[in-house]
């Protein structure tokens, strides 16, 4: 935790981690958390959510969910994607993603370089923060195992494109599906890739 988050915990506030995962998928919402963690009851091996195994990544979600003071996955659309750009929309999604803590924060730690607008508490962006601050790497944590789990149940809808093994990222076997068997309602239209599918089947 930085020196300036440490202040405003010290000083009595709860100090929130803020994360988003989602951003380079041709397909899906992008996914957004944020965490107050419990002191009382740390967690081991909280950090950036890419560098965990599917397996631990999970074991830690359950943690989290069971020993944080108060934590909130939240969303912005394909539809919000498409007609706002990738950063805005991650930036609604933590938005909504603290509005939506059962408890007003006293400080926001928000991975990245962007902090969005409308925030209830002072924050500061962190670059990399996921593997630098416990709360953030919580918030990441979560943040990608439901985005994952809602690509799994994708796949199981569309199971021609493949998304349980490359989560709707633009992978070959993904762009080669794309080409096959068309845009479905989950893919972002203003992404390169599905533009030029749509652009093609006119």
């Amino acid at each position: 935790m930085t020196q300036q988050g440490l202040a405003f915990q010290k000083a009595g506030d709860l100090v929130a981690g803020v994360d988003e995962v989602g951003r380079g998928p041709l397909a899906g919402d992008v996914v957004a958390a944020a965490v107050i963690l419990d002191p009382r009851q740390p967690i081991e091996g909280l950090t950036d959510s890419k560098a965990l195994s599917a397996k631990r990544r999970e074991q830690l979600s359950d943690l989290i969910k069971a020993r944080a003071l108060s934590w909130c996955v939240a969303r912005a659309s394909v539809a919000e994607i498409d007609e706002l750009n990738i950063l805005q929309a991650s930036l609604l999604a933590m938005r909504r993603a603290v509005a939506g803590l059962s408890v007003v924060p006293g400080f926001c730690q928000v991975d990245g370089n962007k902090l969005p607008e409308g925030l209830p508490c002072p924050a500061e962006a962190i670059v990399k923060g996921d593997g630098l601050i416990a709360a953030i790497g919580a918030a990441s944590i979560l943040a990608k195992v439901q985005r994952d789990a809602e690509m799994v149940a994708l796949d199981q809808r569309y199971p021609q494109y493949g998304f349980a093994r490359h989560k709707g990222y633009p992978t070959p076997v993904h762009l080669a599906a794309l080409q096959v068997h068309g845009v479905i309602a989950e893919h972002r239209r203003s992404y390169a890739p599905v533009k030029a599918i749509l652009a093609e089947a006119r």
